[in-house]
């Protein structure tokens, strides 16, 4: 693996797998895993709140012998308008990682730049890999080999939707994305996919996108900071919820995931989000684990 993980895009194949593979390991032999990280500390950048990003984290290296360390925007100087450069290279001198969960893609970049620690993307407006990656752990789970599997994403062409394309075209999963026009994911990033070899296919149908799906994936129609667009992006998602009818024109066997926190009545009935395809607190469970591999690839010694 590179020095950090800042997008899907800069791993290859063969890391995906490894990650995979050592995030089940983790999941099912944590007792091995109790020292890996001994005596180092994650410093633990939040600009946004959160409930899974923040406790998986802290927990994860905490059970990997490290301590983790919050830092609220509003706690350190880059609230007061200091460099991220300055930031990155002091923070390097005194922790063995950051994890960043901000609302520019551009601040976890310069981060990873001007750090000479290995920096985790733990969300952007652009790219949400943790996310991604623990994911594929669960839909692993589930089916066991992921290659010819078939992921919809139904909703807005988010950084969830951005990760979650390029995690697919990593392990040889199609990938089918309903939103209305307006909500497209980034044209450059989807042609980056497809030079990877992955099949990704962009639709206003969700019936289309869905259809013969193995997984079945919707977000937030308003994620945070967009929360000024709701009534907006509402009339805009007429459609696009994803409740049982929806999901009937998926494999039969098919999968619901959603990262969360999930809207019930809007982009996902109560039906399908605590029915029995439902899958949401797997995956919940599963960011620690695939976290705690990521953070063993990148700052084990």
């Amino acid at each position: 693996m590179n020095k950090d993980l800042v997008t899907i895009y800069e791993l290859e194949d063969a890391d995906v797998a490894d990650l995979l593979a050592l995030a089940k390991d983790v999941k099912a032999n944590p007792a091995n895993y109790r020292t890996a990280l001994s005596g180092q500390t994650l410093a633990m950048i939040f600009e946004k709140s959160s409930t899974r990003t923040r406790v998986s984290f802290e927990v994860g290296i905490h059970q990997l012998g490290g301590t983790g360390l919050f830092l609220s925007s509003r706690d350190i100087q880059l609230g007061r308008g200091e460099p991220l450069s300055d930031t990155a290279a002091v923070l390097s001198r005194m922790v063995d990682g950051i994890m960043a969960r901000t609302f520019s893609h551009q601040s976890v970049e310069d981060l990873a730049r001007f750090g000479t620690v290995p920096v985790i993307n733990g969300l952007t407006d652009f790219n949400h890999p943790c996310q991604a990656l623990a994911d594929l752990q669960t839909v692993q789970e589930r089916f066991g080999d992921l290659a010819g599997l078939k992921m919809a994403y139904v909703g807005d062409g988010n950084n969830v939707a951005h990760s979650l394309m390029m995690a697919c075209a990593r392990v040889g999963m199609a990938f089918a994305c309903a939103s209305p026009e307006g909500y497209r994911m980034d044209a450059d990033y989807v042609a980056k996919a497809r030079a990877l070899g992955a099949t990704v296919v962009e639709t206003a149908s969700p019936a289309e996108a869905v259809a013969g799906a193995h997984v079945v994936y919707t977000d937030v129609w308003a994620s945070m900071g967009q929360e000024a667009e709701q009534k907006k992006r509402e009339a805009a998602f007429v459609g696009f919820q994803v409740d049982q009818a929806l999901m009937e024109k998926a494999d039969p066997k098919a999968i619901f995931m959603h990262c969360l926190p999930a809207h019930r009545g809007e982009e996902v009935s109560a039906e399908v989000c605590d029915g029995p395809q439902s899958v949401i607190y797997d995956q919940a469970e599963n960011r620690m684990h695939m976290q705690k591999a990521i953070m063993i690839r990148l700052m084990s010694r």
